[in-house]
């Protein structure tokens, strides 16, 4: 983003999601344009900073950490708008078909191996989340823990499948200790046909 850019809260329509409750998404929608907001006001800062050109000494412990606190506000904007923007009401569970299926048997050997590695990918211990990724270059999927948010992301590569596993995306419907049970919910919610959007061609698992 450029230093004029600013950013608007999406919205989701998502009430009714199986098994996660309206009133985890209202927390959640909060919470996420609290990233916004952020990411914002920590924009202004930083183009406020650099105004003049080149920063002196004195500023640059200020702009350093200004300058961590955006990508962690940052990266949690757009991973929320990815991990809302992958779910639907009236989910059909695993597919059936499409190009994220095959995306997945090409790369993995089977949906169900690409599938055990990415629910056990998002029973890590810890707060983050689970990410299926697209090589660009190749069509290739892997699956990636993303510690906070600004960490654990791959260089170059497009988030296709993004699962929100701190515990505010699911503490009021399920134990800290029930994770599993929440993920379970995840996948029956999930919107196979905006996955399979977000793959590119490259490569045949694109295809």
């Amino acid at each position: 983003m450029g230093l004029k850019t600013t950013y608007t809260a999406k919205t989701f329509d998502l009430s009714g999601l199986n098994g996660i409750s309206d009133e985890t998404l209202a927390m959640h929608f909060k919470l996420y344009e609290g990233y916004v907001t952020n990411t914002n006001t920590y924009n202004q800062r930083i183009a406020d900073m650099i105004g003049g050109g080149e920063l002196d000494a004195t500023k640059v412990a200020a702009f350093s950490e200004i300058k961590r606190r955006f990508g962690f506000e940052y990266n949690g904007m757009v991973l929320h708008e990815l991990y809302f923007g992958n779910m639907m009401k009236d989910g059909t569970g695993d597919p059936t078909g499409g190009a994220f299926k095959a995306a997945a048997e090409e790369s993995f050997g089977s949906y169900e191996i690409w599938k055990a590695d990415f629910v056990n990918t998002g029973k890590m211990r810890g707060v983050g989340w689970a990410a299926t990724y697209q090589d660009p270059s190749n069509g290739q999927i892997s699956n990636h823990w993303i510690n906070l948010h600004e960490t654990g992301n791959v260089a170059g590569y497009t988030p296709i499948l993004i699962m929100d596993v701190w515990e505010h995306a699911f503490i009021k419907d399920y134990a800290p200790a029930d994770r599993p049970k929440y993920i379970e919910a995840f996948f029956s919610n999930i919107d196979w046909d905006a996955v399979s959007g977000r793959l590119s061609k490259a490569g045949s698992a694109g295809a």
